[in-house]
């Protein structure tokens, strides 16, 4: 198998919130501790990796979102955006 020429490099999918959870990630770019420490140093291979679990982690979010809101009973969403939680 050849390997493909990278014309362009992977951007940082960092936000500039930089506040983690209880877990570990980050709650601006949902990776990890290791991943962002390693960013600069990691392959584009292990970039795209990165970037498809940071694509699975926020359909997990979305789908606990979904979740909470169907069990307490009303749209999470509206609320959210209303900043009833916070």
């Amino acid at each position: 198998m050849t390997q493909q020429i990278e014309l362009f490099d992977i951007a940082n999918p960092c936000v500039s919130v930089c506040e983690v959870n209880k877990k570990g990630y980050c709650f601006g770019c949902l990776r990890s501790r290791t991943e962002r420490q390693l960013w600069l140093s990691m392959s584009t291979e292990q970039r795209r990796e990165v970037l498809r679990l940071i694509v699975g982690r926020k359909q997990r979010i979305e789908q606990m979102r979904l979740l909470k809101g169907q069990q307490l009973g009303f749209d999470f969403e509206v609320v959210v955006e209303a900043g009833e939680l916070f």
